[in-house]
């Protein structure tokens, strides 16, 4: 239980600290004074100010922080041309979005080591099979994991659907397969004759079978990154399309007073963050990828309190002509951060009520992720 907790502090933090690191950066390249960087939460344990930055060590090991100067003109701006606030919009909107894309890069780049060590997935036009029931006409038939299908029937299939659709056209009749067959570091040929079941058992097919064409490729070890990289830009548009789905389909059943399903807290992150744990360093790597999209979305919805909420003010600055006065902007952001607290409050209340019910973190991790 130790070892979940300090990993999912891990990956929280990682995920906070890279999206701070980025508000760091764009502030100190359009010259706006970063007055601390902290680890964690305050209270503060202990700070080194390296330059104009005090970078500091917090109590609290969770995340951390990214203190500019002058945010607001409630703030003692003591070096007007540095202070945040005093920034052209265009700057104010860079430093607020690179939090946001530095998750994204953080994703890119969680999803190219894991593709980098896994291997890259790719279809191919053989049929594979990848494991075979006990009893089914398949095992009977002498079909073993690893052949590969050439057709069914004199006619040539490629694809898992080609497949299928001859094999349940053949249902009780007897059918000649044509498969490859690598024995003792040679490809051999061979007719297999089998007869697909008309009523086979639950979860299994006429034949007893599992097939893909879906094969793992390894490129040469010094084109991995690279590869890795254009495959983790895929993953991170794949998970950036579910997440905003996902958001549009939860916001939709709020308005139409239905409970959303499938959304965790704290709780639930820390229950899938246990489990993929125990598949190692890279699934754990992985999990990084997915939530630093989620983390990156979520940031940018328009939304006081949120990076997104703070784009909605300069845009509205940019319509009326002026800053929004600073007492109704904090007001607004303050109303927003307990409207987000209260939410967070009551998802991690549905988690705990829902793993007590569970009996399990993993049986309670598969009712999230269904």
């Amino acid at each position: 239980m130790l070892g979940s907790i300090l990993v999912f502090f891990i990956v929280l933090s990682v995920l906070v600290l890279v999206h701070e690191f980025g508000h760091y950066i764009a502030a100190r390249r359009a010259g706006v004074w970063v007055e601390e960087f902290g680890f964690g939460l305050p209270p503060k344990l202990f700070g080194i100010k390296i330059g104009e930055t005090v970078f500091s060590l917090n109590l609290f090991p969770f995340g951390g922080f990214c203190r500019l100067h002058g945010e607001s003109a409630e703030d003692e701006i003591v070096h007007p041309r540095k202070a945040f606030f005093n920034r052209n919009k265009r700057t104010r909107i860079s430093i607020i979005v690179a939090g946001v894309v530095m998750n994204i890069l953080l994703a890119i780049c969680a999803f190219a080591v894991v593709y980098s060590f896994l291997g890259i997935p790719r279809t191919t036009k053989d049929v594979k099979v990848v494991d075979v029931a006990t009893g089914s006409p398949a095992q009977v038939g002498g079909l073993l994991v690893g052949d590969i299908v050439k057709s069914v029937d004199k006619q040539t299939v490629t694809t898992n659907d080609q497949f299928i659709k001859h094999i349940e056209a053949k249902k009780g009749k007897r059918t000649v397969l044509e498969i490859s067959r690598t024995q003792d570091d040679k490809t051999i040929s061979k007719k297999l004759t089998l007869t697909p079941r008309e009523t086979p058992p639950a979860n299994e097919g006429p034949l007893g079978v599992t097939i893909t064409t879906t094969e793992i490729w390894y490129p040469p070890v010094w084109q991995r990154p690279f590869i890795g990289i254009y495959y983790g830009v895929k993953d991170a548009l794949f998970w950036g399309k579910t997440v905003v789905l996902g958001f549009y389909d939860m916001f939709a059943n709020l308005f139409k007073g239905v409970a959303p399903k499938g959304v965790a807290g704290p709780v639930g992150i820390f229950a899938i963050t246990s489990q993929v744990a125990k598949d190692g360093i890279l699934s754990i790597i992985n999990l990084i990828g997915i939530l630093s999209i989620n983390l990156a979305i979520l940031n940018i919805i328009p939304f006081p309190a949120l990076d997104g909420g703070r784009l909605l003010f300069i845009g509205i600055e940019a319509v009326i002509g002026k800053k929004i006065i600073t007492k109704v902007e904090r007001t607004i952001n303050s109303i927003g951060m307990i409207i987000l607290l209260t939410l967070l409050f009551l998802v991690s209340i549905k988690d705990v009520i829902n793993l007590i019910h569970a009996g399990s973190i993993s049986k309670f991790v598969e009712s999230i992720v269904k």
